[in-house]
């Protein structure tokens, strides 16, 4: 079966961002001139996915403004000659079907992605945390497509120091990955102390999942403050099926803070080809001289 639909969970607050995200959510929140959640959907269009469902908010109507149609700002922009950004504005939920779904009670990642069951309906389908950002969709794709012949779920990996493997879900490899990065993964587990991790790969934000894990979900016990966690649902998976993980070999930034979000907007500006190079002078210039006064 071939996956074409993808899941955005962007229900959350954004706390880390107030107050900016007070107004404005954490996912419309700009990479240069383009929203982070854009970037996340190009991506899964990268993959051969046609079909995005946004898990959002009632109390967010603005990641739904964002694909609506706007005639008058269109008219505007081509009235004033710019009609290479009234065709990109034009563009935005052209070349993929967008459904929304809704969580209104923070409840946890695994409750996210079970809010999207009936959109999704009977196939496997990605998941990908507005979050993160990849440099490109070639990770996405190759999971895609791992599924796809595998009839099982996937995880996106990545190696970390083996101290901080207690921040992340760890998964328990069968070998070690094979020269493409693909490991079969016996089980997972949930921020463990590094003595007792069973690897140094973590679970980063993106999975191609078999849509068993609806059922899976369902039968999570939720955990602290009601939450129903999807490392729950994909131990299960694991423990009773084929279960692989990709150790990505992309760019990744992690936005999920002021920091990382800071770093992933000064990381591609300095990829573009207008803006990289004055940045950099600028940068060079600020470092070595300090601000400018007066």
């Amino acid at each position: 079966m071939h996956v074409h639909t993808a899941v955005v969970p962007a229900a959350g607050m954004g706390t880390r961002f107030l107050p900016a995200t007070k107004a404005v959510p954490k996912e419309l929140l700009p990479i240069l001139d383009t929203p982070a959640l854009q970037l996340v959907i190009d991506e899964a269009v990268g993959a051969g996915v046609d079909h995005m469902v946004i898990v959002t908010s009632h109390a967010k109507p603005a990641i739904e403004a964002y694909f609506e149609p706007s005639p008058e700002v269109l008219a505007k922009l081509r009235d004033t000659g710019r009609a290479v950004m009234a065709d990109r504005l034009e563009s935005i939920g052209r070349d993929v079907r967008v459904s929304f779904a809704y969580q209104d009670e923070a409840l946890g990642l695994g409750h996210a992605v079970g809010c999207a069951r009936e959109a999704v309906g009977d196939e496997p389908f990605a998941v990908l945390l507005p979050d993160e950002l990849m440099g490109t969709s070639a990770l996405l794709d190759q999971m895609a497509r791992l599924c796809e012949r595998t009839g099982g779920s996937v995880v996106g990996l990545k190696e970390v120091p083996h101290d901080e493997v207690d921040r992340y879900g760890v998964i328990d490899p069968v070998g070690a990955p094979d020269a493409d990065g693909v490991v079969a993964v016996r089980t997972l587990v949930e921020k463990p102390k590094p003595e007792d991790a069973p690897s140094d790969l973590i679970v980063i934000g993106r999975y191609v999942l078999t849509p068993d894990v609806f059922e899976r979900i369902a039968e999570v016990r939720p955990g602290a403050g009601g939450e129903i966690q999807l490392t729950d649902a994909l131990r299960a998976q694991a423990e009773s099926g084929p279960f692989h993980g990709v150790v990505g070999r992309v760019r990744r930034h992690d936005t999920g803070n002021p920091f990382g979000w800071l770093t992933a907007v000064v990381d591609l500006a300095l990829d573009d080809a207008d803006i990289g190079a004055p940045l950099r002078d600028w940068i060079e210039h600020r470092l070595a001289n300090g601000p400018d006064v007066g």
